[in-house]
């Protein structure tokens, strides 16, 4: 491959080089005036590319009288490749191409110009030739470094490198030579004397380097061992500084400049400019330098300063409700919480925690706030999370330290206010390690996180100009402490209605663009989609439901293809079966009859509501109770406390069954599913009237409830995820307690146009609406059909 040759129609800018000559085929960096860089930056614009000619300066250049006669005429043709300014000038990146002679040398304007012509190599060397000199002068090169502690640095880009020249450029500035010898050397266009000379200058260097290290040696046996340790510790300091510029700098060095003109509060500034220190005084090679590097790196990636935004009301508005369907509430939530953002200058003031089952959205409603603020998104997620150090990082003493979780997401962020996605916060667990729910009681309180400690970076770090949203399926895992420093909006599930709209809108588009597919390839009739939210999921939230548009997706994606089948695909509600199997949940789970001691109940679980049947049986013994199904504490008592309700209050009135000749045996399928809390109160008393009268209850009838032993109605929690599960179950009429009739105003209108709700403040109520029984005289089995209870609209 050709060199490029000067133009010789055409002057260069002249680069005046003091100390130092450059040999072709090598690559430098070089310190210019402003006026040189200046002229070569307006050139790089203009034409797109800049070329120079750098003339070494002779010794006692500064006492010669025409400024021309100070400079070598041959040098070197440089093609620039980058300029920047420096603390002193500018510096310049540079090829040195080809060898050049300059003809005219003029100065204009305070620079130096010049007309060349090219200089090139005599070739009188024969490649075997070339190659034992090539060889010779990288035995000698690696003897020298053989002196030297390290010194693999320097000798393994010589290795790599395939010609004499080659080596040369890169040692040459390195070597102890005057500036005279090495312009000699540049002028000598024979290849085989060119080489030769070099060699010679190697050897003569080894025995050089050779002779003082041995007087250093017998001088050294005349001092204490201290002092020659020191002495020792001093040329190996030195000798490494000279090592480490033979390959140039990388440019990280250069921590001062960068640490100056950050934007780093003052203590930080100091702490950073301490550790430079070291760094700096125990060299490259000392063992703590990479971690000194690592931590002076995080320092200078980290923002510091934020920049102040205005907060769109609107259009924050806009993007929640294009991105997510029905959560009115929630949404609303937010555009209040951040209108208070807006009047407090972006200081968020507190701390969102959206909680609710998988795959309603808690996720991505923070995406969708990030989007909406036009700031960055940071997610972390805390499940499985036992280790104090992955908040807080490790101190840095420690082999192999990091920061923690919170300062990795704000150098990932690169800006002071993201919007912080702290997903899962209730599966953090306690080890050994420490209580990470511990660590992020200050991350987490607006009143402290302005001076978060993090155990590796060691200044204090201020979060309060993040959005911190955190993530939970269920709230009974959070500690205290960390519950009460958030605000809670809660996320229920999503009704038919809703799913429907979030697969056409949004879950259909995206699984289509996931499988290469388009609505020219697949569409979904309606129907099918109505059939795949009721037959093939069971959720409160979307997550299955995508999951089964996307096996559509690769159903169809085979077919296309292997082409046998014509474009677009229609999937109707009938194909089902043959891409997802068989139905894998009924439509109407409610059952279509029930015989007495069966009650329907609703039940609050961390994945959404759910319906659960109460069994009773009894049968002769004495007045034993029986409980099976996985219940808990509180559900036991609440089946002793329905069983002493009914004896005490249907005992009398009651014909045809003794209390103390029958054990009652109750059961809550499934079995193998752990059951509690105090809701099922009304349920397993409703159940035990059922049994002891033989009064059936309509199957489309579901209730919750607490109970007491005075026979109060008490109201219970999860009143929407119960309803909406009740709505999917197909259940008609919801019996509940009073007081929570003010909750069914979270329920969505559809809702409760569907169902029917009867409210209740006491047994006597439950008995009479559930069963049809009023307490003013004997009571007898119910012989006739089930009884239906009678609407009752709010």
């Amino acid at each position: 491959m050709h060199s490029p040759q000067p133009d010789t129609s055409k002057e260069y800018i002249v680069i005046p080089l003091f100390e130092t000559v450059v040999y072709p085929e090598t690559r430098t960096k070089l310190q210019v005036e402003t006026a040189v860089g200046e002229a070569l930056i307006a050139a790089m614009k203009s034409n797109g590319s800049a070329s120079a000619v750098g003339l070494t300066a002779k010794s006692g250049a500064e006492s010669a009288e025409n400024p021309t006669d100070a400079l070598y005429s041959t040098g070197n043709l440089l093609l620039i490749a980058h300029v920047q300014p420096a603390d002193d000038g500018y510096l310049v990146f540079a090829h040195a191409t080809s060898r050049v002679k300059a003809v005219t040398l003029s100065e204009k304007d305070g620079l130096f110009h010049a007309a060349c012509e090219p200089l090139p190599d005599v070739p009188d060397l024969d490649e075997d030739t070339r190659a034992k000199m090539l060889a010779d002068v990288k035995a000698a090169v690696h003897e020298i470094s053989g002196n030297f502690q390290g010194s693999e640095q320097f000798t393994r880009p010589v290795d790599r490198m395939e010609s004499v020249d080659q080596i040369m450029g890169f040692v040459m500035p390195f070597l102890p030579i005057g500036v005279a010898e090495k312009q000699a050397l540049l002028e000598t266009v024979s290849v085989r004397e060119r080489h030769a000379a070099f060699l010679r200058l190697l050897v003569n260097l080894n025995e050089s380097i050779n002779l003082r290290i041995e007087v250093a040696r017998k001088a050294s046996e005349k001092v204490g061992k201290a002092n020659r340790e020191a002495m020792l510790r001093e040329q190996l300091r030195v000798i490494q500084e000279e090592l480490n510029g033979c390959e140039g700098s990388s440019g990280e060095e250069n921590y001062r400049e960068r640490i100056e003109c950050s934007t780093m509060p003052d203590e930080v500034r100091k702490k950073a400019l301490a550790e430079l220190k070291k760094l700096e005084s125990g060299g490259s090679q000392h063992h703590e330098s990479q971690g000194i590097r690592n931590y002076l790196d995080l320092l200078l990636d980290l923002p510091w300063t934020v920049e102040k935004k205005s907060i769109d009301i609107e259009e924050a508005r806009r993007v929640l409700e294009s991105n997510h369907n029905g959560l009115e509430k929630v949404k609303e939530r937010i555009v209040q919480h951040l209108a208070v953002m807006k009047l407090k200058e972006e200081k968020q003031g507190s701390i969102l925690l959206f909680a609710g089952p998988p795959g309603t959205g808690k996720t991505s409603l923070g995406k969708s706030i990030a989007d909406a603020l036009g700031r960055k998104y940071v997610r972390i997620s805390l499940g499985g999370v036992k280790d104090e150090a992955e908040i807080r990082g490790h101190r840095r003493t420690y082999v192999g330290s990091l920061p923690g979780r919170i300062i990795q997401g704000m150098k990932r962020a690169g800006a002071k206010n993201p919007v912080f996605i702290l997903d899962e916060v209730d599966k953090l667990a306690v080890s050994y390690s420490g209580d990470p729910a511990s660590a992020l009681l200050e991350v987490l309180d607006p009143e402290q996180n302005s001076t978060f400690s993090d155990h590796y970076l060691e200044v204090p770090y201020d979060l309060s100009d993040v959005l911190f949203i955190a993530t939970a399926n269920s709230l009974a895992t959070i500690p205290a402490p960390l519950l009460d420093r958030m605000e809670l909006i809660e996320i229920s599930g999503y009704t038919k209605n809703e799913k429907f709209a979030i697969a056409k809108d949004h879950l259909l588009p995206e699984t289509l663009e996931e499988h290469g597919l388009d609505a020219g390839m697949l569409q979904v009739e309606d129907e099918a989609v109505s059939a795949i939210i009721d037959r093939y999921t069971r959720e409160a939230g979307v997550r299955t439901l995508k999951k089964q548009l996307a096996r559509i997706a690769r159903f169809v994606s085979a077919k296309v293809v292997s082409g046998t089948v014509d474009l677009p695909v229609v999937v109707t509600a009938e194909m089902l079966p043959e891409i997802l199997g068989r139905e894998t949940v009924r439509p109407d789970v409610a059952r279509k009859e029930n015989q007495p001691g069966v009650v329907t109940g609703l039940a609050w679980t961390p994945v959404g509501g759910d319906i659960l049947f109460i069994e009773g049986t009894f049968m002769p013994g004495k007045g034993k109770l029986t409980l099976t199904g996985q219940l808990g504490d509180v559900m036991k008592e609440s089946a002793q406390i329905s069983l002493s309700l009914i004896r005490s209050r249907l005992a009398a009135v009651t014909t045809g069954f003794d209390f103390f000749a029958s054990d009652v045996h109750i059961h809550v399928p499934a079995g193998a599913t752990p059951k509690d809390g105090p809701s099922a109160g009304v349920t397993l008393f409703t159940a035990l009237a059922s049994l002891v009268t033989g009064r059936a209850v309509d199957p489309t009838v579901a209730m919750t409830g607490e109970v007491t032993l005075s026979g109060a109605v008490l109201p219970v929690g999860g009143i929407k995820e119960k309803v909406l599960a009740a709505h999917r179950a197909g259940i008609r009429t919801v019996i509940l307690p009073r007081e929570n009739e003010r909750d069914l105003e979270d329920v969505p209108e559809d809702v409760r146009s569907d169902l029917s709700f009867v409210t209740v403040e006491t047994i006597e109520d439950v008995l009479r609406e559930a069963l049809g029984i009023e307490l003013h005289g004997p009571v007898v089995p119910y012989a006739g059909k089930n009884r239906c209870v009678p609407a009752h609209n709010l």
